[in-house]
């Protein structure tokens, strides 16, 4: 059986289906977010965790993605995708409820290392997960109704995302039992039961037999050489490397300056990611309208500097200290990053799709996933070492107004610790910036055009917000964009 066929039972079939995916995505998305990222970067600080261990918790998800080569042999092998995928899911869901465990343990090294385990025997079952759930997907949605099926689970995965995670920031900052450690644990389990749901809801997906062809494969790296040797194709996968390198080299560790440099609260650092995350999704449908309108290589040509300009004005929030605008400042920082996070990573997916051959795509997105991973995969130790290397040193300029021996001096500039690390990203990524010229896709467009663009899609944005349906299309997006109700009928 392939994708859904229409028969009077179809429509019945396809609402069981839905319903079970709305509800595994939304309830899994609040395993991801109470053991990654933020809390999890809290959790590892809490237990003494120095910056080579927070660099490889950010370079452990990106990596574990190589699992998916061997998955796709076990998926060959057992050709039972649901029961992979809800196998590999529950596992990774009992080990985060022993997980809950470590705070526990005495010896705070021991501890580190089990989170480290942890954390990577989750991110390989999570591969392997995401391969056979892929697999699954594509032969059991229709594809002209994918947007259907998952933009309600895009919008309840975001919804319980941005509840769950600030919930969790509130109780760690407010926990009443001691040791304050115990809050972890806390969250592991919560993470773990919603998990547990997550799983019997993907049980309730109706499953689809493998197809008889799916094995006969190439050898793997037969595939591959192809984009490699590609003139026009090989400065996206450069680019690919060069910008995941340099936005994962400080990323990682942007709670860690927060909380340790700036010295704000578990709590606060995580409603800065949740301003992230809404700045995200409500620019998602202007940055969908534009690339098509435009060019996705357009659309990277602005939001590439823009996110490296936020980036490097991080440390300028807290000159010549933290006072009481520093996180007002962060917020707006915040909203800056999550627009123009949004921007490129809707044309970073977009690019590919345009430039790869017609009949060898598959291969071609491949290799651009593959780049990306490894490179962001890297990124994050060799971030952990450059700031281990530079954690004594400082960077500052002073200006001075008045008498030699006396007068006024104001701190125009400084650069301390995790703070270079920011640097580090503005100069790699202005080579991305350089290495973006080099690909050719669509009709050269400068950036005064596009800003010209968005500065008007921005406009008529505000213009919708001011009656209450305007405000319900503009937060509705990527949903209809998805369903391919844009100007032109964009992949997902």
């Amino acid at each position: 059986m392939g994708a859904m066929s229409p028969d009077p039972g179809r429509d019945n079939a396809a609402d069981h289906a839905l319903r079970a995916l709305v509800w595994d995505g939304a309830w899994a998305n609040i395993v991801t977010f109470l053991t990654s990222g933020v809390l999890l970067v809290g959790f590892a600080l809490a237990l003494g965790a120095g910056p080579m261990t927070i660099g490889l918790l950010g370079a452990i998800p990106f990596l574990a993605q190589l699992a998916q080569l061997p998955a796709i042999a076990l998926i060959e092998r057992v050709r039972r995708r649901r029961r992979i995928a809800v196998a590999a899911n529950t596992g990774a869901r009992v080990l985060v409820l022993a997980m809950a465990t470590i705070p526990f343990v005495d010896n705070p090294a021991v501890g580190r290392g089990l989170l480290l385990a942890g954390i990577g025997v989750m991110a390989v079952l999570g591969a392997v997960a995401v391969c056979a759930w892929n697999s699954w997907m594509h032969d059991l949605l229709p594809k002209q109704e994918l947007g259907r099926f998952f933009a309600p689970r895009l919008f309840w995965a975001g919804a319980f995302a941005l509840v769950a995670a600030p919930a969790g920031g509130f109780l760690v900052d407010h926990w009443p039992f001691a040791p304050r450690l115990t809050a972890y644990s806390a969250l592991f389990v919560v993470a773990a039961l919603a998990g547990f749901v997550s799983s019997f809801w993907l049980s309730r997906v109706p499953d689809v037999p493998l197809p008889a062809t799916f094995g006969r494969r190439r050898p793997l790296l037969a595939p591959l050489r192809a984009p490699l040797t590609n003139r026009t194709f090989r400065p996206l996968l450069l680019f690919s490397a060069v910008w995941n390198f340099a936005c994962n080299v400080s990323a990682p560790f942007f709670a860690v300056y927060f909380i340790q440099q700036l010295g704000l609260s578990l709590g606060v650092v995580v409603i800065l990611w949740a301003i992230s995350q809404l700045a995200y999704m409500l620019t998602l449908r202007m940055w969908g309208r534009l690339s098509d309108r435009l060019s996705p290589r357009a659309i990277l040509s602005v939001g590439v500097p823009v996110y490296l300009g936020a980036v490097l004005a991080l440390p300028f929030a807290a000159l010549p200290a933290p006072h009481p605008l520093t996180v007002p400042v962060l917020a707006v920082i915040h909203l800056v990053m999550g627009a123009a996070t949004a921007g490129i990573g809707l044309a970073s997916a977009n690019i590919g799709l345009a430039m790869a051959p017609q009949s060898h795509a598959t291969e071609y997105l491949a290799s651009v996933s593959l780049v990306a991973s490894l490179a962001a995969g890297v990124a994050p130790m060799l971030g952990g070492a450059f700031a281990s290397a530079f954690a004594s040193q400082e960077i500052s300029l002073v200006l001075h107004w008045g008498a030699v021996a006396g007068g006024a001096q104001m701190i125009a500039l400084r650069f301390r610790h995790w703070e270079f690390l920011f640097a580090l990203t503005f100069v790699i990524g202005l080579y991305a910036v350089y290495v973006l010229s080099l690909i050719r896709e669509g009709r050269v467009i400068s950036e005064a055009e596009v800003i010209e663009h968005l500065l008007g899609e921005a406009h008529r944005t505000m213009r919708s917000l001011s009656s209450v349906s305007g405000l319900r299309v503009a937060t509705s997006f990527p949903f209809g964009w998805l369903t391919g109700d844009g100007p032109r009928d964009r992949p997902r």
